[in-house]
């Protein structure tokens, strides 16, 4: 093999070793990216689980206050038949 040929071979060569070195930063740095990217789901997943727990435990609150409401409503009714008669 001719010395030109052996020395375009290294250089091709060094050229591959410093691309393939980039790219495992680059894969690096875009693991901690996902990584980061997939904590923050998991934190808005919880949080949206919280806040239905939320949304259902208010629902059921409105829902036994309006009932009560209901209840009162039909006693006043009651009282105010007895009244009448």
């Amino acid at each position: 093999m001719s010395l030109e040929k052996m020395e375009t071979l290294e250089v091709r060569v060094r050229d591959l070793v410093e691309l393939v070195h980039e790219l495992k930063q680059a894969n690096g740095s875009l693991q901690q990216q996902l990584n980061l990217v997939q904590e923050d789901l998991s934190r808005q997943k919880a949080q949206a689980c919280e806040w239905e727990e939320e949304r259902v435990h208010i629902k059921e609150r409105i829902e036994k206050v309006l009932e009560q409401l209901d209840s009162l409503e039909s006693a006043e009714a009651g009282l105010q038949e007895v009244a009448h008669d």
